[in-house]
């Protein structure tokens, strides 16, 4: 992942003062959720540049080694956890710290980027998000899980102490249970985050009430962030 990842770029304005960077789940890719950007109804100001990533396609050992668009390797699968490749995770955390250094790049400072991610891409936003070196706007966490959580808590980074999180999960999730989405949320309210966590009768995907929340939160999010200072 030398490279910065592929991706799919959607503006809601010229010149954006704001960024989103979304990672999908697994098996999917980048077009997942770039059809979600209109039904957010974000305002017009501040402009968002949304980035959609493509994960790199590797062989996942939960699935029979099958090559997928994958975030990382997935060794084993069960109601109270996952057990994952850690150096795959950091990996991938790495690849979206490029991406968000080409946003800083392009204009837009750390502190008006949300990282958001539904599922596999979901762990990434946490785990990336939290151990960031430099302040973001939020994450935005669906339907998933902190893949990691004992690594990851040798890892929270000071600037991201407080991020303020989105966190939703369906009821009847039979892929990621409810409890590893529960679980998560605990882990970041314990450490005095923001959180707003709601749940929806539905399986592992969105629904429009879910999109309609995300949407309010990114605009109040973006708001704030576009009168701080860099």
């Amino acid at each position: 992942m030398s490279e910065l990842l592929p991706a799919i770029e959607f503006e809601t304005a010229p010149n954006p003062a704001c960024a989103v960077i979304w990672m999908h789940g697994l098996g999917a890719d980048g077009s997942d959720f770039a059809p979600v950007v209109p039904e957010l109804r974000l305002p017009a100001a501040p402009g968002v540049r949304f980035i959609f990533p493509h994960a790199p396609a590797i062989p996942v050992t939960c699935n029979g080694g099958y090559v997928m668009p994958a975030w990382y390797d997935i060794y084993s699968l069960d109601e109270s956890g996952r057990r994952a490749d850690e150096a795959g995770i950091r990996a991938s955390c790495e690849a979206i710290r490029a991406l968000i250094a080409r946003e800083n790049a392009r204009g837009i400072p750390t502190h008006r980027i949300v990282l958001a991610g539904f599922s596999q891409g979901g762990a990434i936003a946490y785990t990336a998000g939290l151990s960031h070196a430099e302040t973001l706007a939020g994450i935005v966490a669906l339907s998933t899980y902190i893949p990691a959580p004992k690594a990851l808590a040798a890892e929270v980074s000071a600037a991201n102490a407080t991020t303020p999180v989105f966190a939703a999960h369906g009821t009847q999730d039979d892929v990621v249970p409810l409890q590893l989405g529960v679980a998560a949320r605990d882990f970041v309210q314990a450490r005095q985050h923001p959180v707003t966590w709601s749940t929806y009768p539905m399986g592992h995907s969105v629904c429009l009430e879910e999109i309609a929340a995300i949407g309010a939160w990114l605009a109040a999010r973006f708001a704030q962030a576009a009168t701080a200072q860099s």
